[in-house]
């Protein structure tokens, strides 16, 4: 059964998410403010998919900020990047360059709002991020970060990457860490049936230490992850440098 209801799930929303792709790209040659409601149905239909196909139930606790934030995510598969736009109003993602080479999907992201991240380009990819971050973050929508860089396995735990630190220390933000356990559901090939938790921590404010930053960062993003040690990421081992983060 596990089997058959990823199959089902994979034609449903692959093949849905065709009809979204192409209604995107019309809103952006007609300009049509309707874009943005059209990713956050995207979102949703992914999210119905999950609940009524793969048998997964999504819970959530905490709060969300009341005011702009950077929101720091536990990224275990790629639910939670699909998912953010159901999750909170109009986030804005640092989602990896790659993404946007995607036929379709990039220019989507782009004129939703994604702001690309360049790994390997330096302080050169920080600036033009940290001025992308603050234009969004003037307008009060929310700014999400993946602080590790990449998906991690459940499970395992690796540091943050140093650009996370940078970008609370300019931004100037509260950061709310999230954690999410999605990996044993929805990672992998075949999807399993169960409960995916979204923890929305305590906000940590701005002027922390870089080292008490990502203390706190990471006891609260792994706190659904009980058996965390150190260990590389699962998409290959990569030593902190000034990549901010952001594998969407």
């Amino acid at each position: 059964m596990t089997v058959l209801r990823s199959l089902l799930f994979y034609i449903a929303f692959y093949g849905g998410s065709i009809g979204y792709v192409l209604g995107a790209l019309l809103m952006m040659v007609l300009k049509s403010p309707r874009l943005m409601p059209l990713v956050h149905g995207w979102s949703h239909f992914h999210r119905t998919c999950v609940r009524r196909i793969l048998g997964i139930q999504v819970v959530e606790a905490g709060e969300r900020a009341s005011g702009p934030a950077l929101y720091a995510i536990k990224h275990q598969s790629f639910f939670e990047a699909i998912d953010l736009p159901n999750l909170l109003a109009d986030p804005v993602v640092f989602g990896k360059q790659e993404l946007f080479a995607i036929p379709g999907w990039g220019r989507a992201a782009q004129a939703y709002g994604v702001i690309p991240v360049a790994r390997g380009e330096g302080a050169r990819t920080l600036r033009t991020m940290i001025k992308q971050a603050r234009q969004m973050s003037a307008t009060g929508r929310p700014l999400v970060i993946f602080p590790e860089g990449t998906r991690i396995a459940p499970g395992t735990r690796a540091p943050l990457q140093s650009g996370f630190a940078m970008l609370y220390k300019v931004l100037g933000l509260p950061v709310i860490p999230v954690a999410v356990n999605s990996g044993p559901c929805y990672s992998g090939r075949w999807k399993r049936r169960g409960i995916i938790d979204i923890r929305f921590g305590e906000p940590i404010m701005p002027g922390l230490s870089r080292a008490e930053l990502e203390e706190r960062v990471l006891r609260a993003i792994n706190a659904l992850n009980p058996v965390a040690s150190e260990a590389p990421p699962e998409d290959g081992a990569r030593t902190p440098g000034s990549d901010p983060g952001g594998d969407a």
